[in-house]
């Protein structure tokens, strides 16, 4: 089955709920992202998807969103959240714990919903750190 894949980066800080570590606290990460997508080649144009389009796709699902954005648990002080969302601008609350391995359901989930039909999400790899990943795959 042929595939393509396009790489993308992003700048995102995170806290973890309830957590008993440093992550606890309001930290940030270099975030890299492996997009995958798989499907049948068009015969109009000789290709799976062209990957300005799959560039496209990702921005507007995840990256305009998470770049450069404060992601905490929804269920975390909820005060202090409204009180940062109202001097910043990307202060998400999420329904989830906003690790890796939460975020990349997350986007897996976003990114199905966004594909074109005749492609499909294959895997995707999300780098926390330079050598610290989690992977999805379909």
């Amino acid at each position: 089955m042929l595939s393509i894949t396009k790489i993308f980066s992003f700048e995102a800080a995170h806290a973890l709920k309830d957590y008993n570590g440093a992550c606890a606290n309001i930290h940030g990460h270099s975030y890299r992202l492996e997009v995958s997508v798989t499907g049948e080649i068009s015969s109009e144009n000789g290709m799976l998807l062209d990957f300005h389009d799959l560039k496209k796709i990702v921005h507007t699902t995840i990256l305009d969103k998470f770049d450069h954005a404060l992601m905490l648990n929804s269920s975390s002080d909820t005060k202090l959240i409204k009180t940062l969302q109202k001097h910043f601008d990307k202060v998400l609350s999420l329904p989830f714990q906003p690790t890796s391995e939460n975020l990349i359901l997350h986007f897996a989930a976003l990114l199905k919903s966004a594909l074109p039909d005749r492609v499909h999400l294959k895997r995707i790899v999300l780098y926390e750190t330079e050598t610290s990943f989690v992977t999805y795959e379909e």
